[in-house]
């Protein structure tokens, strides 16, 4: 098993964080075992006594590798929703408004030895916020809450091709696939909620790259982000065969004897150890993730002001409050997808289906935000609304789409720890090239983990005989944005 460096700090994944015991008696898991094996645990049999007898023996003995971690200094949120708009929202047609761009449309720019044509943005802008900040059409109801959000205009990344850039937004690296800043997360602070995933990700379909963006790569495979498929069965088999919840408790009490015993011979073996983790989570699973997806369960007007229609499991609406009830059971990083129906944001061919994109997100991103800020959760989870690059300002002449541009784009940041109403950086005239203040992916990588409460420095993890971190030798928190 490698070793972890968390904080500075050697330990080993079973060594932090256990959880406090309370006054229940002591009695070790062997000798719970042994009684089961004995036939003397039937009088266990209630689900409330056999299931605290569990958690207290398996707390005593080993401890669980999810359980709470302390975070380096205190957290300003405590919890991260990731909304990925996969394809590339065009900065310029959004929250980065160019009137420069508009008056000299259709005129020749030199860009990197070759002539292109200016193209102006379709949409109309208008002036939102105290601050009045500009915000495009596309988004109205996004826009009303801008004075609840850092708009980040400097964004840069090192590719332009969208696999390497999701991966970089994801993972720091454009090259090799790296554990997932979700991943990441979990390693660093643990799940708020053992019967939970720590890290989740709602997506109706792959994002380029697939599941390697939520991957956990070098770190224990208990940190990969668990996909849920918005649908009737988004978590598939979570029904058990077994008739009773007595009957399931007494299979996990054995099987998790029989996965001690393996392990025991082993070297604490971490692929055994994650398998281990993942039917506890499994397990607890049955009992709370029916409960948190059924959103039948929040009033007509909560699924209203999100726009879910009756019926609805599969709209970016419906995994939008799926999530913000996620974080509210105890999920630490909740990632929710964004492809759109009928294509994602990669519109080459015509700038309009960003309108068609926009329509569905603009509501229910914006009622997450006065979800979380009415049940009194906005100062403890951090919102962060990123895509992999933006668009570039020329092109073709008369071309009505726009092409891949990673040399400047925005991203937004709202919630916890962050400083509403703010713009942070600048691009160009025409919204080409960063102009003041760039922030790199790592930088915004920094920013968020030190939100949490962790140091992008000290958060990393010993691998083939060096240390990793998500930040790699980079990174610069942003600390104009933070309260």
């Amino acid at each position: 098993m490698q070793d972890k460096i968390h904080g500075g700090r050697q330990t080993s994944t079973t060594a932090t964080g256990k959880l406090p015991m309370g006054q229940q008696p002591h009695r070790s898991r062997r000798g719970f075992m042994r009684s089961l094996a004995s036939g003397s645990a039937i009088a266990l049999f209630d689900r409330h006594l056999l299931r605290s007898q569990l958690v207290m023996a398996a707390r005593q003995e080993r401890g669980h590798p999810l359980a709470p971690r302390p975070s380096h200094f205190p957290a300003r949120a405590g919890n991260l929703i990731l909304v990925n708009l996969t394809g590339g929202l065009s900065h310029i047609d959004s929250f980065d408004y160019k009137p420069r761009l508009q008056a000299d449309h259709g005129k020749v720019m030199d860009w990197r030895g070759r002539p292109f044509y200016l193209n102006a943005s379709p949409f109309r802008f208008s002036p939102k916020g105290n601050a009045g900040l500009m915000v495009s059409e596309l988004f109205p109801m996004l826009g009303s809450t801008i004075d609840d959000m850092a708009i980040i205009r400097s964004m840069v990344t090192d590719h332009i091709s969208h696999g390497q850039a999701t991966l970089a937004m994801h993972c720091g690296l454009t090259t090799i696939p790296m554990p997932s800043i979700g991943s990441w997360i979990s390693y660093g602070l643990g799940t708020h909620n053992l019967n939970l995933p720590p890290f989740v990700v709602l997506a109706s379909a792959l994002p380029y790259m697939g599941s390697q963006v939520w991957d956990a790569s070098f770190l224990p495979a208990y940190h990969t982000g668990t996909r849920l498929i918005p649908g009737d069965d988004p978590v598939p088999h979570l029904k058990s065969p077994l008739p009773s919840t007595s009957l399931r408790e007494l299979e996990q009490a054995m099987l998790q004897k029989l996965n001690r015993n393996h392990l025991s011979g082993r070297q604490d073996d971490p692929q055994l150890i994650a398998r281990i983790a993942t039917f506890n989570t499994a397990a607890g699973m049955m009992e709370v993730a029916p409960h948190v997806l059924d959103l039948e369960s929040e009033t007509n007007a909560a699924r209203r002001s999100y726009g879910i229609r009756s019926g609805d499991k599969r709209s970016i609406a419906w995994q939008l409050l799926a999530a913000r009830r996620m974080i509210e059971h105890g999920v630490r990083v909740v990632e929710v997808v964004h492809t759109g129906s009928g294509g994602n944001w990669d519109s080459h061919g015509d700038m309009a289906h960003h309108r068609h994109l926009a329509r569905q997100l603009d509501q229910p991103l914006a009622a997450l935000i006065q979800d979380l800020k009415l049940r009194g959760m906005f100062d403890e989870t951090l919102v962060a609304i990123c895509t992999e690059f933006g668009r570039a300002p020329a092109g073709a002449k008369n071309e009505k789409g726009r092409n891949h541009h990673n040399s400047a784009f925005t991203c937004l940041l709202a919630g916890g720890g962050i400083r509403g109403g703010t713009l942070y950086g600048q691009s160009d005239d025409y919204g080409n090239l960063v102009a003041e203040n760039p922030v790199h992916v790592h930088d915004l990588h920094a920013t968020i983990l030190h939100i949490l409460g962790l140091d992008h420095e000290e958060l990393t993890y010993r691998y083939a005989g060096r240390d990793f971190r998500l930040t790699d030798v980079h990174g610069r928190v942003l600390s104009e944005i933070l309260i």
